[in-house]
């Protein structure tokens, strides 16, 4: 691409791309795609995009395109790569004038030059640095704003590699520049010192952010550097000074107004200094040692002392407290139980910490936590008034920790105790002790005193274990404290029963839960939203918890159930509405059949719900995870559910919907619960397995739920199930088997396995297949055992229940192995003798006796010359299977089963589902729950004889080893 020519062209097509008319616009972005291959291409957008007198659009797409073919061209091995010798002329430009006038491009462009340098610097461009630290010299403030900038993205971008070899590249490159970079941030920091006073706004923000930029190149340096940065004294010499300078920096603060551009910039360049702390802390810990001491005092006295009034900002007590926490949780501070195991730098950290945190501090830093942090603010108070789902959604503002102030202070506070939890409880217990009965209504300060320390007991439950007779404080003070209605004192109501629910699984007694359900349906009443909302969050631990008793909540279950779905109806917020919905999930799961009578009005508004929720995927997990803990309260009567149910699951399941991303896990587990819990199959049921053919594909961790649904339709209704999707799924299973792990093996050939159970006739001929590649594995002996038990468990059904299917697979195998079908049928069960140890399940053990032993009566002298290892698996499989009656002295085979069996179900355990009882009417066609495999024995060695005549037969039992035989009498007598 000649230069000259082509910008015109390029530079014409570019504008056209800035178009909003799709008709101009299309074109051009195809014309710029074919052009990216080009040489020279990448010159032109150069020229463009230095080029200050052009459009600015034109210029950012300009440098978008350049930066997009920096990610795909410029390695060495790329498809269409740039020449070396294009690459070189293109870094030299890039960096000949840092005077871009435009904010945005001139980031843009800094990163370019950043992607560029991690591919080349230092090897490919080694003048890079040495024209940066150059360009940051000059007067001019444009230019040396920009050289910054520059900086400031080479060197994050340098920091980020980490491939030994570039680790050790940057590490020179820290140690060559280190003195430079301190010096420069020094120079930018006393300039904006000393313009602060000045008045001169312009100034100070120019400063101020070469202030910013330099700290950000020293903080990558500093933290990504140096192997062992306590070594060098230029490192530690700046990590010691950033206190002064904070110091310096807070009390500007008082200088600059609260609203403008240099306070936001003063704040960054503030919450930047302690960033670098804390990352130098979490990547160097014992680096850090010498600046434990020094970080404790001034985060502390910032943060609980009056030093820090008027100068500091939530941010920035945010990142203070996150100090704090990181050393005294640090684990490399941590010494071992055995001091003596601990190394020297451990023990120096932890005697830092030990000397630090004295009583007076620990107690200071408690108190100042609960009555000053903890205490409800006028902004929250009025959130609750106007916004009570917002407050609720705030409080409970998940991984915030680390940026929100409350959640952060008590994250510290509840780390900070149970580090230093005997100096803290009698403090903690103290502070309880003196707000004991009831709170006048008219003292809102006393009230959310009590607020903050009902928090900090709550907050501190599992160390407060031994310390606190809980029962009797919910009996005689907190329970009084729920019943107290007066609108002044719903911040006690909410946070008393928050504090009970803190409480439930350390330490509450069982006989309690009444008087605490009775308080739970009052409160489920009140007139406050989120005294509801938190309510509902208490009952959810309360039914969650292992001493849950059925029988006790029963009596509450159906007011507290009409309560919950009243708060469902009337909170409006997604995350709400999701809250709620969980709760009522929980309290389904729990009580389980009992639900049965109360889930009409729930059933009637979650289709409303649904549609509703149609652009929020989460809500809908949501109403799935309600929807399966539904089903299996149900049970068959699910099946009024089918209307809005199955139009569900086959949404969730289809993954040419966008939703399934979010909704498939559940959906599948939904559909899974569903045919478990169908009493028959409906047509529309059957419909919705079309989906399974691209889920098997799709080969994700979903699959073992779906082989469980497979399985799920072969035992609902096999035949016409079959008869439906049999074809379509062997093919699945067949692509599945050639890439599939030994684990996924197993589950396909266990619905292979199942069908033939379910349906001997009709399943062989369905799979069939699939049932040469079991053969082949059983001949070659497949090595992987739980593989060769479950070919051998396949195997066993089609030679027991379908004989004349086995002839003829036997025949197919005997022309595909150019064999005779006697040697083969030999090599088979010499195969299954040999490789009967493989199987564990006494069920497939007692399958293959019987498959076995149904090869007789015979006259084939291949299987007469097998008739031993038959003997002897059927032996092996009366060990299994025979248990002796004390009264009567004979043995019975304990795997028979009769119509009289009704499973026991304690009120512990959830009662049979319809496919359950599936199961076990299938069990008592089995022949291996039907037969007697004593009896079976004796029929076939009777008919045996009967067949050779008793010399015959005498010879053959002579090839049996006679322990064996002995063992074979002692089962058989009295028959």
């Amino acid at each position: 691409m000649d230069l000259n020519s082509a910008s015109t062209v390029v530079l014409q097509v570019l504008t056209q791309a800035t178009s909003q008319d799709t008709a101009v616009l299309k074109p051009a972005e195809e014309q710029l795609k074919q052009w990216e291959t080009q040489p020279g291409f990448y010159s032109v957008l150069l020229n463009i995009f230095t080029n200050h007198t052009l459009d600015i659009n034109v210029r950012w797409l300009a440098v978008l395109y350049f930066k997009n073919g920096i990610d795909r061209y410029w390695r060495r091995v790329a498809p269409h790569a740039l020449s070396e010798e294009e690459k070189s002329t293109l870094r030299a430009g890039l960096i000949t004038n840092f005077n871009e006038p435009v904010n945005q491009i001139a980031t843009q462009i800094a990163v370019l030059i950043a992607k560029v340098a991690r591919l080349d610097c230092p090897r490919q461009w080694p003048e890079l640095i040495p024209t940066l630290i150059e360009s940051v010299k000059v007067q001019d403030d444009l230019r040396q704003h920009r050289a910054l900038l520059t900086f400031y993205h080479v060197t994050k971008t340098l920091a980020s590699k980490r491939l030994a070899a570039d680790r050790k590249l940057f590490y020179d490159l820290a140690s060559g520049i280190y003195n430079f970079a301190c010096s420069l941030w020094n120079h930018h920091t006393d300039t904006f010192l000393q313009q602060v006073s000045s008045g001169n706004e312009a100034a100070v923000l120019s400063s101020l952010e070469r202030t910013l930029l330099s700290l950000k190149v020293l903080r990558k340096l500093t933290v990504n550097g140096f192997v062992e940065p306590h070594k060098n004294m230029e490192v530690m010499g700046f990590l010691h000074g950033i206190f002064d300078r904070l110091k310096q920096f807070l009390e500007c603060s008082r200088n600059i107004g609260t609203d403008n551009v240099c306070r936001d910039r003063l704040e960054k360049t503030i919450i930047l200094f302690t960033k670098v702390l804390l990352d130098f802390l979490d990547q160097h810990p014992f680096s850090f040692t010498p600046l434990i001491q020094r970080s404790l005092e001034f985060s502390v006295s910032y943060v609980f002392t009056e030093v820090g009034e008027g100068v500091t900002f939530e941010r920035f007590i945010v990142q203070c407290m996150n100090l704090i926490k990181m050393i005294v949780k640090n684990y490399a501070y941590k010494p071992s139980k055995n001091f003596e195991d601990s190394s020297p730098e451990t023990l120096e950290a932890h005697k830092i910490k030990m000397a630090f945190f004295t009583y007076p501090t620990l107690t200071e830093i408690c108190r100042r936590l609960v009555s000053h942090y903890f205490l409800l603010t006028e902004e929250e108070l009025t959130m609750w008034e106007e916004d009570p789902e917002g407050f609720t959604v705030e409080e409970t503002g998940g991984d915030s920790w680390k940026y929100s102030l409350r959640p952060c202070t008590e994250v510290l506070f509840i780390d900070i105790f149970h580090e230093y939890n005997q100096t803290l409880t009698p403090v903690l217990l103290e502070m309880m002790q003196t707000l004991q009965g009831p709170t006048n209504v008219e003292d809102m300060n006393a009230l959310l005193i009590k607020d903050a320390v009902y928090n900090a007991v709550g907050l501190a439950a599992y160390e407060l274990f031994d310390s606190v007779d809980f029962d009797q404080w919910f009996k005689n003070q907190l329970l009084p404290e729920l019943q107290v209605i007066h609108n002044r004192y719903k911040p006690l109501r909410r946070r008393v029963i928050w504090l009970i629910g803190q409480w439930i699984s350390v330490k509450f007694k069982s006989d309690l839960r009444p008087m605490l359900y009775e308080a739970i349906c009052n409160l489920l009443q009140d007139q406050d939203l989120v005294v509801r909302i938190e309510t509902a969050t208490t009952l959810k631990l309360t039914v969650d918890d292992f001493e849950f008793r059925t029988d006790q909540f029963l009596p509450y279950l159906e007011t507290m159930f009409t309560l919950l779905f009243q708060l469902l109806q009337q909170v409006t917020e997604c995350d709400t509405k999701m809250h709620v919905l969980h709760v009522l999930s929980c309290v389904i799961e729990r009580v389980n059949i009992q639900i049965r009578p109360y889930v009409g009005c729930l059933v009637q508004y979650l289709p409303l719900l649904w549609k509703q929720s149609e652009e929020h995927n989460m809500l809908r997990c949501a109403i799935l995870t309600t929807l399966i803990h539904l089903v299996q309260g149900l049970g068959a009567d699910s099946k009024n559910l089918y209307p809005f149910l199955l139009p569900v699951i086959q949404l969730s399941t289809d993954v040419s919907q966008p939703p399934h991303v979010y909704l498939l896990e559940d959906g599948l587990e939904l559909w899974l619960v569903t045919l478990e819990n169908s009493p028959c199959v409906t047509p529309e049921l059957l419909r919705i397995f079309q989906n399974m053919s691209p889920l098997l594909e799709l080969s994700s961790e979903n699959l073992r739920t779906c082989f469980k649904i497979i399985n799920g339709y072969i035992f609902l209704s096999s035949t016409e199930f079959l008869q439906t999707y049999a074809v379509g799924l062997c093919q699945s299973f067949c692509e599945l088997l050639k890439e599939i792990t030994t684990e996924g093996q197993v589950q396909v050939l266990k619905v292979v396995e199942n069908a033939l159970k379910v349906n001997p006739v009709l399943g062989p001929q369905m799979f069939q297949p699939i049932l040469p590649c079991v053969f082949r594995g059983i001949i070659e002996g497949e090595r992987y055992p739980v593989v060769m038990s479950t070919y051998l468990g396949v195997m066993g059904r089609v030679l027991l229940q379908n004989t004349s299917f086995f002839s003829s697979l036997l025949n197919e195998m005997a022309h595909k192995f150019n064999q005779e079908m006697d040697q083969l049928l030999g090599n088979m069960i010499e195969m299954w003798v040999d490789r009967m140890d493989n199987i564990t399940q006494p069920e497939r053990r007692k399958l293959s006796a019987l498959a076995l032993l149904s090869l007789l009566p015979s006259d084939n002298s291949v299987i007469q010359d097998k008739f031993c290892g038959i003997i002897n698996i059927s032996v092996e499989g009366l060990h299994d299977v025979m248990t002796e009656d004390p009264e009567t002295g004979t043995y019975k085979d304990c795997m028979l089963m009769s119509h009289l069996e009704e499973p026991k179900v304690t009120e512990d355990e959830e009662p049979p589902t319809e496919q359950d009882k599936r199961k076990k009417m299938l069990a008592l066609k089995d022949p291996v729950h039907t037969v007697s495999l004593q009896q079976f024995i004796y029929e076939k060695l009777k008919a045996q004889q009967e067949l050779l005549g008793e010399q015959g037969f005498q010879s053959l039992m002579e090839t049996v080893d006679t322990e064996i035989v002995t063992q074979l009498q002692e089962f058989l007598q009295g028959f």
